[in-house]
């Protein structure tokens, strides 16, 4: 049984330099985490409210946590202190929620859109037409505490990589679109979050710079 410390050493071994790795560390303990971070580590993908506050104080401060799960709108106060980058923002009304709470705090804080491409029905998230109306109106413009550094996205789960291929390179689309039409001179919109342990490869091919791995490094969660 390979360890922490050696998955590590074999997925970075296939990631291009410039793609950044999240190591998925929802339902894992923080002495697993511990090993990853020894390695290296230094993004981490939380995706419960109340687990990563209970995390949080146990690690090193110089963690840059991510939110992947998806948000409610209540859990938001407990979230922004904690996180350097939330992925799964799906709604204009989630996106004016953590703006409010960001002005609040004094704060400005990172998210990425999640894009719905995948053909499931239980996944949340922006298409292409939501993205144009969201960065074309009043109500974009109001959002004064949040910075939209890009987009995330999943595609279906499924064995057919031709159908994954297609939509992970829909996702970079969408992306490439919104960064000429919105964001030209915005450094900071510059992030494409897709690919995980079963289909990260096939993520990098088609434009994504960081992944989100959990079970390839962790193993099976710890529920």
């Amino acid at each position: 049984m390979s360890s922490i410390a050696d998955n590590i050493a074999h997925l970075k071994s296939t990631l291009p330099s410039d793609v950044t790795l999240v190591a998925v560390s929802k339902f894992h303990p923080v002495d697993t985490l511990r090993q990853a971070y020894d390695c290296g580590v230094r993004d981490f993908g939380e995706s419960r409210v109340q687990e990563l506050k209970a995390k949080v104080p146990s690690m090193p401060a110089d963690i840059r946590w991510h939110f992947i799960g998806h948000l409610q709108s209540n859990k938001v106060r407990a979230l922004l202190p904690l996180v350097s980058l939330i992925h799964s923002v799906d709604s204009l009304e989630l996106l004016r929620c953590i703006n409010r709470e960001a002005e609040r705090i004094g704060k400005t804080v990172d998210v990425l859109l999640q894009l719905h491409v995948a053909q499931e029905s239980t996944k949340f998230g922006f298409d292409v037409n939501d993205c144009v109306s969201l960065f074309g109106s009043v109500s974009f413009a109001e959002l004064t505490s949040v910075r939209i550094c890009g987009v995330m996205g999943m595609a279906t789960n499924t064995d057919d990589e031709v159908q994954i291929h297609r939509e992970f390179a829909e996702i970079r689309r969408i992306f490439d679109t919104m960064k000429q039409r919105f964001f030209a001179e915005a450094d900071y919109f510059n992030v494409v979050s897709m690919g995980m342990t079963d289909d990260y490869p096939i993520a990098i091919t088609e434009g994504s710079n960081m992944v989100r791995i959990g079970s390839y490094i962790f193993g099976p969660r710890q529920y």
